[in-house]
C-alpha cells in the first residue's frame, strides 16, 4: 500500500523554499518518497573553495598543529571548521 504523500506547497522565493524545508528539520518523508532515490555523481563539479595565504605566528600555529594532531585531523581542515563555527553559517 503507498503512503499518500503531502503536497509541496508552492513557493515565491527561494528564502520561503528553504525556511520551509529548514523547519522540517531532517524528515522529509510526508513529502518525497525516497525509496526509489538514486545516488548521482556530479564529474564536472568545480571546486567552490579559494585558496588563500594567511600569515600566522608560529606559536599560534604550534597550537592549532597540536589541536588538530589531538584531534587526528589535519590542521588545515581544523582552522576551516572553527572559522566556519565563528562565522556561523
Amino acid at each position: 500500500m503507498t503512503k499518500r504523500r503531502k503536497p509541496i506547497p508552492r513557493f515565491g522565493t527561494e528564502g520561503q523554499e528553504r525556511a520551509f524545508w529548514e523547519s522540517m528539520g531532517q524528515d522529509s518523508t510526508g513529502f518525497v518518497d525516497w525509496g526509489g532515490a538514486q545516488r548521482v555523481t556530479l564529474p564536472n563539479l568545480k571546486r567552490s573553495t579559494k585558496t588563500i595565504s594567511l600569515r600566522l605566528p608560529q606559536h599560534l600555529l604550534d597550537a592549532v598543529k597540536a589541536a588538530a594532531n589531538a584531534r587526528d585531523v589535519p590542521y588545515q581542515s581544523l582552522i576551516k571548521v572553527w572559522l566556519q563555527e565563528k562565522v556561523g553559517t
